[in-house]
């Protein structure tokens, strides 16, 4: 688990960011029934544990600028009959003694004590709109507060979004977070070679989805950060592909897009390869388009240069693999023009990496492609998908789906990436699936 002193500097800087005379008003998702009275596995609001490192549910935080008590953390209180049934609480005495809280209340005592937190502050950092239990709470306390204004007793006189302010610090990543990402990418790696060993004809998808599940958690993950894709032959097409319960077939791809969760933060990687273990003359001269164009994508990142650069580098080779394969006519720049290319490629090549397996963060400021900075952390994943019912293509091609993503750190020389225990060129492949 990353340290205490790791959460206390994202308060630092979070509190730094907010400017003087604010609170931040950070609260847990409620707890979801799955069905009759079993809930889903909880998973904590990242915001949240970004800036305590509390996992539990039924937790919220407030920072406030001013005053002795600058992390006040409201959680379940301790209760020996409950415990029994849903597990051990931290309590009150826990969030101080092992989560840093400068005071810590029951959560029972939102409400009274939420009232004084956010008085005669000018600013009310809060996320309006995210859960609505919270929105009632502080639309009511703001009313009680402006009937007290004539005894000196006033509301927030602004309401801010944390998310430009918080979602921009969690955007750069510390040296302690990388850590936990690069195990999460090495668990990963561990859970792709095993599922190029394990596939083959007559293997259900599912079975591969549950050795991945396996591994993550046998290895100290605490499972997968999103549900894993396993697509066998044209499912691969589909590019959120769940469903995950069809068998694998001999001479198909099989598409695999899993990340391992580890201490919050997830890995993001895909792989495709064939479930026989060889790739034939059709797929692999579809892989290695592919597979140039994201190289070429790796090789450019480095601060300075955007994410939409590096997608409009992707764009043009793979435009340039249709043209080559028959599945487009015409010059790269007039395909790239007319759009006609999003046909076999249609998502973007990069999105940001960290707690989320979409992470937090503008792509633009001010309406400008944002330029890559060193602790930002990118996937670069293109691809080509080709429909079963494609009409008017090569035969050979129909129902083959290839993504090759890796996860990169921008450093200031260039980028690390995360993702190179993975097998990935044909010759890498085809080895690992054999073995």
């Amino acid at each position: 688990m990353l340290k205490p002193s790791v959460f206390a500097k994202h308060r630092a800087a979070f509190m730094e960011a907010m400017g003087p005379n604010s609170v931040a008003l950070v609260g847990s998702p409620p707890e979801l029934l799955r069905n009759g009275d079993a809930s889903y596995s909880y998973r904590q609001c990242s915001d949240l544990y970004y800036l305590s490192g509390f996992a539990e549910p039924g937790a919220t935080v407030v920072l406030r600028t001013e005053g002795d008590s600058p992390y006040t953390l409201f959680v379940r209180s301790k209760d020996p009959e409950r415990e029994i049934w849903d597990g051990r609480r931290s309590g009150v005495e826990g969030a101080i003694a092992d989560y840093g809280a400068s005071q810590a209340f029951s959560n029972k005592e939102l409400r009274s004590k939420l009232r004084t937190l956010i008085s005669n502050v000018d600013n009310l950092y809060y996320e309006l709109g995210s859960n609505p239990v919270y929105d009632k709470l502080v639309i009511e306390l703001l009313g009680e507060l402006r009937q007290g204004e004539r005894r000196g007793v006033r509301p927030p006189l602004r309401i801010v979004d944390p998310r430009f302010t918080l979602h921009e610090l969690r955007l750069r990543k510390s040296e302690e977070e990388l850590a936990v990402l690069r195990k999460a990418s090495e668990l990963t790696a561990v859970a792709h070679i095993e599922a190029m060993r394990a596939a083959s004809s007559g293997v259900s998808e599912s079975e591969i989805e549950a050795g991945i599940d396996f591994s993550f958690r046998r290895h100290g993950g605490t499972g997968p950060g999103y549900t894993s894709i396993v697509g066998g032959g044209a499912n691969a097409t589909i590019l959120h592909y769940i469903e995950n319960n069809q068998e694998l077939s001999d001479g198909d791809l099989v598409l695999i897009d899993a990340g391992c969760e580890y201490q919050f933060y997830t890995a993001d990687i895909t792989r495709t390869f064939p479930v026989n273990g060889t790739f034939s003359d059709a797929q692999k001269r579809c892989y290695e388009i592919v597979l140039d164009s994201q190289e070429q994508a790796i090789a450019m990142t480095k601060p300075g240069v955007t994410i939409d650069e590096i997608h409009d580098r992707c764009v043009q080779v793979l435009t340039a693999g249709m043209i080559e394969l028959g599945l487009l006519e015409g010059t790269v720049a007039e395909r790239i023009e007319d759009g006609s290319y999003k046909k076999f490629y249609m998502h973007r090549t990069s999105h940001w990496l960290g707690m989320d397996v979409h992470d937090v963060g503008p792509y633009s400021v001010d309406g400008v492609a944002r330029p890559l900075e060193p602790g930002m952390v990118i996937t670069v994943e293109p691809g080509l998908y080709i429909s079963a019912d494609a009409e008017n293509i090569p035969e050979e091609l129909r129902g083959i789906g290839i993504r090759i993503e890796d996860d990169l750190v921008v450093t200031a020389e260039g980028n690390e990436n995360l993702s190179t225990g993975v097998p990935k060129t044909v010759r890498e492949i085809e080895a690992a699936c054999q073995s």
